[in-house]
């Protein structure tokens, strides 16, 4: 008979054990003597992790899951780069249960580091729980076709696509000139998605509700699925300055353009935990040194929403920009090489003018930050 799992960390999360199956599970408060649980980083999210304490014990659930939901709660933890562990813990008045736990792969228990805090479950669920159990099909998804070395590596890239799917439940607003959808009015027949790495293809058979009231014929679709990104023009109201940057571009390479090095306003991808300004206050402090002061928003925006869900917001962000903030930026860890420029505000004008600005974000922030003159300089 397989032993009981002592659930503790994140799998104390009624809403992901009843995603990954085991919500109708027996599920006993127990303790596990000689044992503190604490937090470490993961590729999706902070685990948990048990380390030797002479304290009172690691609280947690011991649970008798069935052999359907027992597999799903091993092959996420596998997915997650979990093992299982031998623990023993008291439960229901009875002491000395042999069980196992699922502690993070490749880490001896060794005794409690007190620099390291505590793992705590209301904290963690606010922070993460969503993107945990939102996670979970797109997990298994992927790992019946991937080894979970492949599958960890790509956990980074899922948090930041499963985070973009939460955000976009949060409308900007009640619509009020486009249709405001019911839910009769799309149909998804089959879905399928051949490709999952730095972003996924997502192909579609789906029916959507007409104007004149009928639902389509059945049509197929596909569409590159990318993450969230932000997007900041440094501002100097008092010099009149900007800043862009250029790197090289893969997609211009990709058209057939002969020169694939591209001028824009920094961005980057918004991290999972991340709201969009703090993004924005990161990414120009990595690629540019800079430190904003008041960030403007531009817009929020869908950039090509025919076969794109890469979704946008732009910033106009207030810093000084004297003569030496250019130079040679960018995360090396991330392959990054990057060149600042710092130039007037007219200069940029006029290099949209003459086609060689062809960044839509940089574009759409500088013609804003034209309209919005007059309340950003000074008197």
């Amino acid at each position: 008979m397989a032993l009981p799992l002592f659930l503790f960390g994140c799998l104390g999360h009624a809403p992901l054990l009843a995603a990954l199956g085991a919500g109708g599970a027996a599920l006993v408060p127990a303790r596990a003597p000689g044992w503190r649980a604490q937090a470490v980083p993961g590729g999706l999210h902070p685990l948990a992790r048990l380390r030797a304490d002479a304290g009172e014990g690691c609280d947690g659930l011991l649970c008798h899951p069935g052999a359907l939901a027992h597999g799903r709660i091993m092959a996420w933890a596998a997915a997650l780069g979990m093992a299982p562990m031998p623990v023993t813990v008291a439960a229901g008045g009875q002491d000395g249960i042999a069980a196992l736990c699922l502690q993070p792969a490749g880490m001896p228990a060794g005794a409690a580091d007190p620099s390291v805090p505590d793992w705590s479950l209301p904290g963690w669920a606010a922070a993460h729980g969503p993107l945990a159990v939102e996670a979970v099909p797109e997990l298994f998804a992927l790992a019946a076709t991937m080894t979970p070395d492949a599958l960890q590596a790509r956990l980074p890239t899922l948090a930041l696509r499963v985070a973009s799917r939460l955000r976009a439940r949060v409308p900007a607003g009640p619509p009020q000139l486009r249709r405001a959808p019911g839910p009769d009015d799309l149909h998804i027949e089959a879905l399928e998605r051949p490709y999952t790495a730095f972003f996924a293809v997502e192909v579609a058979d789906l029916r959507f509700r007409r104007f004149d009231g009928r639902l389509s014929p059945p049509v197929r679709r596909a569409g590159f699925v990318m993450a969230d990104a932000v997007t900041v023009l440094p501002y100097d109201p008092a010099r009149d300055r900007v800043l862009v940057v250029e790197q090289f571009r893969y997609g211009p390479l990709v058209r057939g353009d002969p020169n694939p090095w591209s001028l824009e306003a920094i961005a980057g991808r918004i991290d999972a935990t991340e709201t969009p300004e703090t993004a924005a206050r990161r990414e120009a402090q990595e690629e540019a040194g800079l430190t904003m002061d008041r960030l403007h928003p531009v817009g929020r925006y869908y950039p090509s929403p025919g076969a794109v869900s890469e979704y946008i917001w732009s910033y106009v962000g207030l810093t000084a920009l004297p003569d030496d903030a250019a130079g040679i930026g960018g995360l090396e860890s991330e392959a990054e090489d990057i060149r600042a420029h710092v130039l007037d505000r007219a200069r940029l004008m006029a290099l949209i003018d003459a086609g060689e600005v062809e960044n839509a974000p940089l574009i759409l922030s500088a013609l804003w930050l034209q309209a919005n003159l007059s309340r950003l300089r000074p008197e």
